[in-house]
């Protein structure tokens, strides 16, 4: 009795971050009874708790039992074309071999009949000239150069042909070993591709046995379902500025090495988390202890004994929730699932397939900052707040402004509301110095006290044919130790903000051709026994 195989293509897959469901789909008919329909070939690496089936028609599904199905050759229809593929260059690089051994063979005839022609030849001429010399007489001389012509005309066109017959046998070799080369090249590159693909696609493939119970002869759908590793989608974005509009391109890039290549069909991207167990968090006992001097290491040869370190519990992740303008978004308790606007084929070669989910205008605000205590650079800057309705995952990101490629950034996860700002390039033409103006130091003032006082001058100027807002960020030092005083003497203008921890911001709007300095001093006093570190000018 021959096994009922349905013929059940890909016709779905979702893709999560770090794994895929597969779904297969295929019509088969049945025979009244209790019947066995295999649905192969399946990957190896599949997670057998995964399997679901389901379908359409008057059957009732009695059981899925898994099996190991062991062929001969891959089952694969890439694999077996790259393996006959191979077979066939096989046999080319063989012919060609046979041929230029055929040709090696007549080179080494038509040289061995050249010698013993020559040497024939050799002779004839010999005795020619022999007789000649015997004969005596003008009678006997002309026959002898008759005959001493004629031989020599005879092995002028010996010598002609046989050279004819070397050159083109010789050509021919030239021509045949140019061809086991490149045959050979194609030998190579078959086998590479073959091994890769090899490597995950073994001709053993898992199969499904699905036992149905149908009341008579039947034409039914079976759909099979699995969830396989290797596989997964990240995001990446391409980040574009065109005067104060901001347009950011969402790709899904997609890569996967399951063993089977997934054609276009349903693809569906899923910002869900599947887990092998999942378990509510719970919260250990926090213990603070007194802090006890190191105990003596333990001599040689005595095991020391290591108690339990603090327990660590899993904790859910909740995957980000977006949606698309683009495509159909379902959203989920805890996840959101995007389907492509076209469909894309992923082979499993390992290689990154990009798929595209959205493109969403934000507005942008414009504004400069720069850090001359590290750095005189101008970099433009975009605050970008997320207006759209989409939940950005953490990914990176090309920056564009207008065509020209200015860098590359990491966008943090980027939820609807929340602003994030976006390093857009340096702009020469705006021009930062920094100096140090006026700098004193005295070993002892007002009894045990040492002192160091500086003043930095900041110039900004605005060589842009427009207003531009700049963000200047300055510091003074903090005070790491109770004997240490760090006091602020001059910060002109009129910083916007100050922080606990040294940072100095202003805010200046330039016009165009415009310049502006900021003025920044301080002093730092110390007790006379200290040894200051990490001053800097």
């Amino acid at each position: 009795m021959s096994e009922l195989v349905v013929d059940a293509p890909i016709v779905a897959v979702t893709v999560y971050p770090d794994r895929a469901r597969i779904t297969r789909r295929g019509v088969v008919t049945v025979p009244g009874g209790d019947q066995v329909v295999y649905v192969e070939p399946l990957p190896l690496a599949m997670e057998d708790d995964s399997v679901r089936v389901s379908g359409r028609g008057p059957a009732t599904v009695l059981g899925v039992d898994l099996m190991t199905r062991h062929h001969p050759q891959a089952p694969d229809e890439t694999v077996a074309e790259l393996e006959r593929e191979r077979l066939a260059v096989q046999d080319e690089v063989a012919a060609l071999a046979d041929a230029d051994d055929v040709q090696a063979q007549l080179d080494m005839f038509l040289g061995q009949l050249a010698k013993r022609a020559g040497r024939s030849f050799a002779r004839t001429l010999a005795s020619g000239a022999n007789r000649s010399d015997g004969a005596g007489g003008a009678g006997g001389a002309g026959g002898a150069d008759g005959a001493q012509g004629a031989a020599g005309m005879e092995l002028s066109g010996f010598t002609d042909s046989l050279a004819d017959r070397l050159s083109a046998v010789r050509s021919t070799r030239r021509e045949l070993t140019a061809q086991r080369r490149q045959a050979e090249e194609r030998l190579a590159a078959v086998g590479r591709r073959l091994a890769a693909l090899t490597e995950r696609r073994r001709p053993d493939r898992r199969s499904a046995a699905v036992t149905l119970a149908v009341e008579s002869e039947v034409e039914m759908e079976i759909e099979l379902s699995y969830v396989v590793p290797a596989a997964g989608w990240t995001s990446s974005y391409d980040v574009r500025l065109q005067g104060d509009r901001l347009t950011l391109n969402w790709y899904g890039l997609i890569k996967q090495q399951t063993g089977e290549d997934w054609p276009e069909c349903d693809l569906t991207l899923s910002t869900a988390r599947p887990t092998v167990s999942a378990k509510v968090p719970e919260l250990d006992p926090w213990y603070l202890n007194r802090a006890r001097p190191p105990m003596p290491p333990a001599p040689a040869g005595v095991p020391l004994s290591r108690g339990a370190g603090p327990a660590f519990t899993e904790q859910l992740q909740s995957a980000p929730e977006f949606a698309a303008a683009e495509a159909t978004v379902e959203q989920g308790v805890t996840a959101a699932s995007y389907k492509p606007p076209r469909p894309v084929a992923v082979p499993a070669d390992g290689a990154i397939h990009r798929a595209t989910i959205a493109a969403i205008d934000l507005d942008a605000e414009l504004d400069y900052i720069t850090a001359p205590v590290r750095s005189t650079d101008v970099q433009l800057r975009a605050t970008v707040v997320n207006s759209s309705a989409h939940t950005l995952p953490a990914g990176r990101a090309a920056v564009f402004h207008e065509a020209d490629f200015v860098g590359s950034a990491a966008l943090p996860l980027w939820a609807p509301g929340e602003d994030v700002e976006l390093a857009l390039g340096l702009d020469d033409r705006i021009r930062v110095e920094r100096k140090l103006v006026r700098r004193e130091a005295s070993k002892a003032t007002l009894g045990s006290t040492r002192r160091r006082q500086v003043e930095y001058e900041t110039r900004i100027e605005n060589h842009t044919p427009r207003s531009a807002r700049i963000t200047v960020l300055d510091q003074y030092p903090v005070a790491g130790d109770h004997e240490i005083t760090v006091k602020q003497l001059t910060a002109e203008p009129e910083p916007a903000e100050t922080t606990d921890l040294g940072v100095v911001t202003w805010k200046l709007d330039l016009e165009a051709g415009a310049e502006s300095v900021i003025t920044l001093a301080f002093r730092v006093d110390t007790a006379k026994s200290v040894v200051l570190t990490g001053w800097r000018e």
